[in-house]
């Protein structure tokens, strides 16, 4: 599985959207990305690309688009 792959099902399970959804998709856009979804997306994406993410990313951290320029930061190519 790519990067991409990887990073778009842990979006699509998480926040339970369609791969359509995730092009523009913001944080509090659906009702499952709240902070606790928020979190548990951070979790899975730290245990996937096997990273531990500094706090201002994690904040920083606000949609679809901003997450894959944040994990470039981490080596990690989507």
């Amino acid at each position: 599985m790519s990067n991409l792959e990887t990073y778009d099902r842990i979006f699509m399970e998480i926040f339970e959207v369609p791969a359509e959804a995730l092009p523009g998709l913001k944080y509090q856009d659906t009702a499952s990305w709240d902070s606790v979804g928020h979190m548990t997306m951070i979790a899975e994406l730290e245990e996937a690309f096997d990273l531990m993410m500094e706090t201002d990313d994690i904040i920083d951290f606000s949609s679809y688009e901003k997450g894959r320029e944040i994990l470039k930061k981490y080596d990690v190519e989507i």
